[in-house]
């Protein structure tokens, strides 16, 4: 991977995102526990993404996930064929539940699958002005179309004023934010990042950027200029969960006080070796294995006498 980084000329410092000027004593007392994130997503049984996937990228680099549960997916590794959403009272009742209890660092919105659940997130994310929002826009063109653009018009109008860091794939930001586009070349990042601005969005992360010579680029960008940029080699599996697992990761990195540059290149490294070490439980997609740092190394235990005696049944043995 190659990485640049670019002046931040005119913007915030990327580090006055969670707040450095607090003092030494209540700093120390908040590193006693790992970082505590709010998130509003949906189940996934297939474990592509949803709450799952946030929940194995935060603990990964070392943050508490506070699951709110929106609605659930009906899916496999294939496809998303539906979702069922949550009343948005309930929603509001986990949430207000925990934050009654646990100091968070910082909230983070996935799918939350109806104008009204959009609401009371956007309601919550305001009752905590000072608690950065990650909100992330997954590929929706699998849902109903009578229901995609309201949810969008929703997510603009409500979510994004009160959103401090906007993370999509390009195609996606591109056709929400600029649906009528009409240059000679493709919107750029900060073209999106201006768009997202006039919606109160101060930094926008904008993935899969294709590059010549199958190679893909990640830019982070502000209204006013690009911050970073971060390129890899395009892989040729079809991947699922991508972007929950870059967006989970980049939530709890600044969770735990990471500036915003060194976080977001952080979360892409992270995403990454995820899809480097991909695998296919099923039929469908490739998923990142968010786990890749617990894989043990690959010993030959042939060679190695010491090596401990494999005591497991045969995967077809049926014992009574």
């Amino acid at each position: 991977m190659t990485i640049y980084l670019h002046s931040a000329d005119n913007t915030r410092k990327p580090g006055d995102l969670n707040d450095p000027s607090q003092d030494d004593e209540s700093i120390a007392e908040r590193d006693l526990n790992p970082p505590c994130v709010l998130v509003f997503n949906a189940s996934d049984p297939s474990g592509a993404g949803g709450l799952g996937a946030d929940a194995l990228a935060m603990a990964s680099v070392g943050a508490h996930i506070l699951p709110v549960v929106t609605g659930a997916y009906a899916r496999d590794t294939a496809e998303i064929f539906d979702h069922f959403p949550f009343d948005e009272e309930a929603i509001a009742e986990q949430a207000r539940a925990i934050l009654e209890d646990v100091e968070v660092q910082l909230i983070k919105v996935g799918f939350a699958g109806t104008t009204e659940a959009l609401s009371t997130i956007a309601e919550t994310a305001a009752d905590y002005p000072e608690v950065p929002v990650v909100a992330y826009m997954p590929n929706l063109s699998w849902w109903d179309e009578n229901l995609i653009e309201p949810y969008l018009d929703a997510f603009r109008e409500l979510v994004l004023p009160q959103t401090t860091v906007l993370v999509g794939n390009h195609s996606t930001l591109w056709r929400w934010l600029l649906p009528d586009w009409n240059g000679e070349r493709p919107p750029t990042a900060r073209d999106i990042a201006k768009a997202a601005g006039e919606f109160g969005v101060p930094y926008t992360l904008v993935t899969g950027l294709m590059l010549p010579e199958q190679f893909i680029d990640n830019v982070l960008a502000s209204p006013q200029s690009v911050l970073a940029s971060e390129k890899y080699e395009r892989l040729e599996a079809v991947f699922a969960g991508a972007g929950d697992t870059l967006s989970a990761a980049l939530a709890a990195l600044l969770a735990s006080g990471t500036d915003l540059v060194a976080a977001t290149s952080e979360a892409l490294a992270y995403m990454d070796r995820c899809l480097d070490a991909g695998f296919r439980p099923g039929m469908g997609h490739v998923l990142p294995d968010r786990l890749f740092w617990a894989e043990p190394e690959d010993d030959d235990d042939d060679d190695n006498p010491d090596a401990e005696p494999d005591f497991a049944l045969p995967p077809h043995d049926t014992r009574h």
